[in-house]
């Protein structure tokens, strides 16, 4: 991302609020709505003022119906808006999946690039808060699947605020996922309106001993566990994608290649899983020549994620798990 001098320390939920808002100053087509992102300020506080800040035309409550919503945003796309879509929880995107993968995702390539659909889609994801079992999904591996769908994961608050931004650019639907666990993490974020570029993954820390490939919440705990490894005299690189589909393959194949051993880490479970893709593409790559170990897999386990903390915890990677994984990966090869 481009360094700017007016960096300052915001939370992630702001970062998402002031691209929100930055976008809508700049364009009367962007408009926001969802269940409760008006008054109410959304179900996790990140639309908080926009209603009163660009009223209620803009920022719209819908009735408890996702289905219709995401619907209504594809119809508004065609017409030339550029709607960004809030649901409650990533979960519930499944009562609108027809919308979203029947439409949404198709009509540019139905109508042989004659009409866009420049819709961005925000819900946020994962564990960790005691919403348990359909509330606390990632779903990002359905998303990446579908043909048409460009997936969005940030996973620091300068890239909540500029993959949004970046998103809300793009003239065809995007999904963006957003922990929940990050809405209330701070860091640094620019004041302009900054795009992180879609398709180019960060290497968030750089080592000599394996690669660790993380995304979301799991991108600070793979950091956590490096500080931790290089207390032991293992270096690990470590990159966040940042972007699932299109995926940057160049910066995951030359970083895998450099280190010669990759750990593959997600919160979503193992069976078909997005890192099930990472990890064969990377043996489909130049990268495999230069293995020095099988590529590992750290993922959540094939469970609906339990309501009591202790299981909750116990069904995702920890950082203590991201630890014993890499140890294992650099002394056994």
């Amino acid at each position: 991302m481009t360094a700017t001098t007016d960096t300052r320390e915001i939370t992630y939920a702001e970062a998402v609020r002031e691209a929100l808002g930055q976008a809508m100053e700049s364009d009367d087509r962007v408009f926001l709505f969802g269940e409760d992102v008006g008054t109410y300020g959304g179900a996790f506080g990140v639309t908080g003022d926009l209603v009163h800040r660009f009223g209620e035309d803009r920022v719209r409550d819908t009735p408890i119906s996702e289905l219709g919503i995401v619907g209504a945003a594809v119809g508004a796309a065609l017409a030339g808006m550029r709607p960004i879509v809030e649901i409650q929880f990533s979960d519930f995107t499944a009562q609108a999946m027809d919308q979203i993968v029947n439409q949404a995702a198709k009509i540019h390539f139905m109508l042989g690039g004659a009409a866009e659909v420049p819709m961005v889609l925000r819900a946020p994801g994962g564990s960790g808060t005691g919403a348990a079992a359909q509330h606390s999904q990632s779903l990002e591996a359905w998303f990446a699947h579908i043909p048409g769908l460009k997936v969005v994961m940030p996973a620091t608050v300068a890239d909540a605020k500029g993959l949004l931004l970046a998103a809300i650019d793009d003239p065809n639907p995007v999904v963006v996922l957003e922990h929940k666990l990050l809405y209330k993490q701070s860091g640094p974020a620019p004041q302009e309106a900054t795009r992180t570029p879609l398709g180019k993954a960060a290497v968030r820390r750089t080592g000599t001993d394996l690669t660790i490939v993380a995304t979301g919440v799991m991108v600070s705990r793979a950091l956590e566990a490096a500080e931790q490894l290089a207390a032991e005299g293992i270096t690990a690189t470590v990159v966040d994608p940042r972007t699932l589909k299109p995926l940057d393959e160049q910066t995951i194949v030359d970083t895998v290649t450099a280190t010669g051993r990759a750990l593959l880490v997600q919160e979503a479970p193992r069976s078909g899983g997005f890192m099930s893709e990472v990890s064969a593409m990377l043996c489909d790559s130049p990268a495999f020549g230069y293995l020095r170990a099988p590529v590992r897999r750290l993922c959540g386990l094939d469970v609906p994620i339990p309501y009591a903390p202790q299981l909750e915890r116990a069904a995702v990677p920890q950082v203590p798990d991201i630890v014993a994984e890499a140890t294992k990966l650099v002394r056994e090869w």
